[in-house]
């Protein structure tokens, strides 16, 4: 048997994660790795962070799925420490392509995959890359929040949460692109969700942990004298290089900001100076700033804000969009949160438009 390493030269890395002695850790939505496989069975261990095996609500567990040859085969809860799964088996060798994905987001919880072992005569390569490379940063919209589940009468649980069936990674298929996603539920730029608008959020902001590998509740490593916050380990944006960032930030922000003109203003300031963090970390990318899938109160200001932020810096490559709102008429999932069909049609939107801007 060899060991394989999880590193760039044996795997493709989809969107962002961090390696310790390693073990390659995955947190943010649809975050994970893909490769052929040539061989006769292949074995994945993965590893559950501290939540998955202290003594937590089991609803925040992290989801995962492997897939073969694009079709899902297993689906997960990291409910344990560690786990080896058997993911592809045969009597004869083939060659498979093979994915792994984090299905749930970042700010509930991890988990890590060791090394791959292989018999001496099968290999392992990365999968090829894509035309394309998007970044998403977004809330629960782009998280996929709730989508398995069609009633917008049950709370949030991670094993309803899929971000394959969001608009996002919808859009990113559509025009044959990879991915990364920086993604969390309840976050916006000025609030989080509040449900009463008497005072800002300030714990639950996008901007606040978007040079950072990663927020989580839960932590990296396998030991306690590693264990590491995701949120303390910055992120090296020389590792993926987007030709476009589309920001959908703003829902839970309205939240708090309701009718409230200095609200809203405030607002558009911050999307401004977010705006700016984003094109320093990322100066050759085309920057796409939609809103309205679930309410479209704030696009006005999203529109200032891109006019503001080409007035002060000659900058124009950004581009206010606005998402077809979903239609409550034909249902929700949970807490009111989009259905599948509602995703699909804000990417049947995206997609062509960032298409013809991007000339692609």
């Amino acid at each position: 048997m060899k060991k394989i390493l999880l590193n760039h030269e044996n795997i493709k890395e989809i969107g962002r994660n961090h390696t310790i002695n390693n073990i390659l850790w995955l947190a943010l939505s649809g975050s994970g790795i893909a490769f052929e496989y040539t061989g006769k069975e292949l074995n994945i261990t993965v590893l559950g962070g501290y939540i998955a095996t202290a003594d937590h609500d089991p609803l925040n567990h992290a989801r995962i799925a492997f897939y073969i040859n694009d079709v899902r085969v297993i689906n997960d809860m990291v409910n344990y420490k560690e786990k080896t799964y058997r993911v592809f088996q045969s009597d004869t060798v083939q060659t498979v392509s093979v994915k792994v994905l984090k299905l749930s987001e970042a700010a509930m919880s991890v988990l890590g995959i060791r090394p791959l072992e292989i018999g001496d005569e099968e290999t392992i390569v990365p999968a090829p890359k894509k035309e394309h490379l998007i970044e998403f940063i977004g809330d629960s919209i782009t998280c996929g929040y709730g989508v398995d589940d069609e009633d917008p009468l049950h709370p949030f649980t991670t094993n309803t949460e899929d971000v394959t069936r969001a608009y996002a990674y919808k859009t990113a298929m559509a025009l044959n692109a990879d991915y990364s996603m920086c993604s969390y539920s309840g976050y916006g730029i000025i609030s989080g969700y509040v449900a009463e608008p008497t005072e800002k959020l300030l714990s639950q902001l996008v901007p606040k942990y978007y040079e950072s590998f990663a927020f989580s509740d839960d932590t990296l490593g396998v030991t306690p004298d590693e264990f590491i916050r995701p949120a303390e380990v910055p992120w090296d944006f020389n590792r993926i290089r987007p030709e476009a960032i589309v920001v959908n930030l703003g829902t839970n922000d309205d939240s708090y900001c309701q009718d409230e003109a200095s609200r809203q203003e405030e607002y558009a300031e911050e999307y401004v100076r977010f705006l700016k963090t984003i094109r320093k970390n990322n100066p050759d990318a085309e920057l796409f700033c939609v809103l309205g899938l679930m309410g479209d109160r704030l696009f006005p200001y999203v529109c200032k804000a891109c006019g503001t932020y080409i007035i002060e810096t000659g900058d124009t490559r950004v581009h206010p969009l606005h998402l077809p709102p979903q239609d409550g008429s034909i249902g929700y999932v949970s807490d009111y949160h989009p259905l599948e069909s509602a995703h699909q049609k804000a990417a049947d939107y995206l997609a062509p438009e960032i298409k013809k801007i991007m000339c692609w």
